[in-house]
This record gives C-alpha cells, structure tokens and sequence, in this order.
C-alpha cells in the first residue's frame, strides 16, 4: 500500500480531503445498501427538517494502526448505540448496530492510505452522521434519512503531545439547559457554545468550563470535552442532565478503577476548584488533556506548574492510549480489528 504524501507527525486536527465517504438513504422504510463516493458535498430538499427542525446528529470515533500494521476501532459498539440514543432524542430513524459497524469498516478500507503510521502519533477521525432528509413544512420528523461517514487523519486536538492547558469557567453563556438535550451529540449542542468557545481562545484559554444552567454552582463540562478531577486516590467526574455521555470518560473511569482508585460520579461544586490535586478534559478527540489551570471569578487554580501532567493522569494516559493503539493487551474488549478486504 502506498501511504498518502502527507506529514502526518505534524498533522494539526482539522480537514483533510480523503479518497471517498459513505452514504446510506432511509427511504420507505429501509436502509439502502450503501455508496462509496468521492463527492464531498451533499444535496438536499430545501425543505429538509436537518435544515429546519434541527434532525440532525453525528459521532466521532478514532481508528489506529497497531504495531503490526493492522488497523483497529476503539468501543465502535458504544458510539453505535450512542448514536441510537441521540437518534431516540430526535425522533430520528435509528441506524442498526451493524450497519454501523458496516458504514466505518466500508469507509476505512477504502481510505486505507490516509490511516496514519503507527509511531505517528495520529490517528484517522471517523466521523458519521444522521441528517432528516425529508421535505417538510410543519413540525414533524423526517421520513427520509441520510446517513454519511466520512474519515480524516487528524493530529492532536489541543497541544501538541501530552501537554497542560488553561480552562475558564463560563457563567454568562448558558449551552444547554438541565433536562435538555444536552446529552445528544447534535450540532445544534455545539453550536450553542461557539461564542464562548472563541471568546475564550481569545483570551488565551484552550476552552471554557461550563457551570449547570441553573444555579451556576456545579461543574458540566468543557466547550469540547467531559472533565474530571482527581483528589487524593479518587476520581471525580460530574454528571448532570446536559452532560454528554463521553465513551472516552466511561472507560478511563474503568480503567481508574482497575488501578485502585475510587471513582465518584456526582454533582461537582465549583468551589471545589481549590480542592483538586489534578485535572483534566477527555473525550475522542482530546483523548486525556491534562489541564493546568482553571480561572473562576479572576482567579486561577493551578494543577501543573510546569505544564506537565500529573502522576495519576499520566499513568491513566498511558494506559489508555496503549490499549488503543495495540501496545497492550485488551482485556475489556474495546477493540477489533478492521477486516482486510
């Protein structure tokens, strides 16, 4: 296989145009089988409820060349039934499981190239989405769909390498109320916080640090990423109606576990900021970020003076990210390797 001409040590993460995508249609009530396609554009009824009524989700999972050279997926299960659940929420038709499956193994075969080296450092971004694409007026769903996979190789989504960054705690833009639909990975969610995204960028922060919507007291989660604290032997993450279900979160809480730490789950004060030993934003994208610090009210918490993670976070780093990529071996499961064509 000839890999594509691109640095991918040095790859930032953003866009890159690959050979082909994937398309599936939800039309009469059946899925199509499916078209690979090298057209990066989508056409759709201006009437589209996505355009509209806002049906419209999307995931993102990672696949890694393993030191053998084979490819693999990280919890492709769990991000096929998140999209399910965010396809529930939106009175969306849900895709199955295995088409899924079927969607992301079609889509990495056929941009097999623009899988980035093991040793790299990146990774190849597979984002699949769900569009209403039915015609509609009034306030109802879809019932047309269109489901698309596309990849990209991406580098790191902060610093690159295992670097800390600075977070700010937002109170004046509220995201997503309790009780919303703060849980579906939509663009709408997203959208939502952009203003509070950039303005901190600005500011010289990675990212902001949202407070719940209703009192302003509790700790949610980063513009892009769940948060976690880690004090003494325990690991603490929030959880609250608006808080994405992160897949990344959820196995490093086991993997937390197996290293003997305790793990809470729980509504965390924002007057805790003082009480943390470290602290950190995970998901797919920032895979473990640590945080170096976070400033509330114009004052700032430092978590690694020197910018480096600390103890806790680190080993839990490593051991995921060794898992993903095939260094380790896999106990839970979480990973299978892409079949060759």
């Amino acid at each position: 296989m000839e890999r594509a001409d691109l640095d991918f040590a040095n790859l930032p993460f953003a866009y890159v145009k690959t050979d082909a995508n994937i398309r599936y249609r939800f039309r009469d009530g059946r899925w199509d089988d499916g078209e690979l396609t090298p057209d990066e554009t989508v056409s759709l009824h201006m009437a589209s409820t996505c355009l509209h009524y806002g049906q419209e989700i999307f995931e993102g999972l990672k696949v890694f060349e393993r030191p053998d050279g084979r490819i693999q997926t990280f919890r492709l299960d769990e991000n096929a039934k998140r999209f399910q659940h965010s396809a529930g929420k939106l009175l969306m038709e849900p895709v199955p499981v295995d088409l899924f499956r079927e969607a992301v193994h079609r889509v990495v075969r056929a941009n097999r190239r623009f899988v980035p080296p093991y040793g790299s450092g990146a990774s190849l971004y597979v984002r699949p989405f769900l569009l209403g694409a039915g015609a509609e007026v009034g306030v109802k769903p879809s019932g047309e769909y269109l489901f698309l996979t596309f990849v990209t190789p991406v580098g790191p989504y902060y610093k690159a390498g295992f670097q800390a960054v600075k977070l700010v705690v937002e109170e004046e833009i509220d995201r997503a109320a309790p009780g919303g639909v703060g849980d579906v990975k939509c663009g709408g969610n997203y959208a939502a916080g952009l203003r509070a995204t950039i303005g901190a960028k600005e500011r010289g922060y990675a990212e902001v640090l949202y407070l719940d919507a209703r009192e302003k007291r509790y700790i949610d989660e980063s513009g892009s990423s769940n948060f976690y604290a880690i004090k003494g032997d325990t690991y603490v993450t929030p959880t609250s109606p608006s808080i994405l279900h992160s897949i990344t979160n959820k196995s490093v809480r086991r993997l937390a576990r197996d290293m003997g730490l305790a793990v809470e789950e729980r509504p965390v004060a924002v007057d805790e900021l003082g009480t943390f030993d470290e602290a950190g934003c995970l998901g797919t994208a920032a895979v473990i970020t640590p945080v170096e610090s976070i400033t509330y009210r114009g004052r700032e918490y430092v978590y690694a003076e020197d910018g480096q993670a600390g103890p806790v976070t680190a080993r839990l780093y490593e051991r995921l990210t060794a898992i993903q990529w095939g260094e380790a071996e896999d106990p839970y499961g979480w990973t299978e390797i892409v079949p060759e064509p």
